[in-house]
């Protein structure tokens, strides 16, 4: 049985409320504020994968309208069994975020769990992760048919699609910016009956997903161009997108970039489609 994504966050923040001994109500509801409110991890199910293993997909909600937060891999930032560092974010953007990474599992995982803990501006929240099967997902189709963007690093690919993704490496000196270019195809695909828009079919959204200082993009949502490539087959729209990233400290980061469809950014809260990507850069000091 798979379930509506948007039906798990909600059961995620309940869950993750109750587990850190606070009322649902104090988590869900209340006045909107700038800062100081909690994050809250978000586990949003788990799919097979090819080798038999398992992937458990998380996402966080950052309540604050204005503070994005960095929590450091640690006691404040933890994911275990096997942890406290298990590739979680460090940096925390504001509100919903779907779908930002991936743990993979083995094939004999059965009944065990991992728990994300979170505390942030004095707030400790936890969600569990499991194999049950009232949270599998399907992030690689959806009922009509439609599928996540291709992203690649280069024009000759390789080529990666849904939530697991792929990365690369870069390196700059500081305080040089380092060109960050990515080149995506898609199937174009949309609901029938429905209009087509008149955006590109796919979307880019770049973020700081760790990192010891902050980083500027030249737009974290570039212009996605037409481009002509050998695209993977299936594929009805080619392009690429470019950007760059400046950084205010030396140390090493990793960017996060979310393909998006025209279902909209994390799939818009459902189980597909989207795709992601990262970019480890090491920025070192200025000679």
């Amino acid at each position: 049985m798979r379930c509506h994504r948007v039906v798990l966050a909600c059961l995620a923040a309940i869950i993750a409320a109750g587990y850190a001994g606070l009322p649902a109500q104090q988590l869900l509801t209340g006045p909107r504020h700038d800062s100081g409110q909690s994050v809250t991890a978000a586990y949003e199910g788990w799919f097979h994968n090819p080798d038999g293993s398992f992937s458990l997909l998380f996402g966080y909600y950052n309540r604050n309208l204005t503070q994005e937060l960095d929590i450091p891999i640690g006691a404040g930032n933890r994911i275990e069994p096997g942890g406290p560092d298990q590739g979680q974010p460090t940096h925390f953007l504001t509100r919903r975020q779907w779908g930002v990474f991936t743990i993979t599992v083995p094939k004999d995982f059965g009944s065990n769990q991992l728990t994300w803990t979170l505390t942030a501006n004095a707030v400790t929240t936890a969600v569990p992760g499991t194999l049950n099967p009232l949270w599998e997902l399907s992030p690689y189709r959806d009922a009509n048919g439609n599928t996540p963007p291709f992203v690649g690093f280069a024009a000759a690919g390789p080529f990666v699609q849904g939530p697991r993704g792929q990365s690369t490496s870069l390196a700059t000196v500081f305080p040089n910016p380092v060109t960050l270019a990515l080149w995506v195809a898609d199937d174009a695909s949309v609901v029938l009956g429905a209009t087509r828009p008149k955006t590109p079919a796919v979307s880019i959204v770049w973020s700081k997903f760790r990192g010891p200082g902050s980083v500027i993009f030249a737009s974290d949502k570039p212009v996605v161009e037409n481009a002509d490539f050998p695209a993977p087959p299936a594929t009805a729209f080619q392009g690429k997108a470019a950007t760059t990233a400046t950084f205010s400290e030396p140390g090493e980061y990793v960017l996060r970039a979310q393909a998006n469809d025209w279902s909209g950014e994390g799939g818009r809260g459902f189980q597909c489609c989207w795709s992601n990507a990262q970019v480890k850069v090491t920025v070192k000091p200025a000679q």
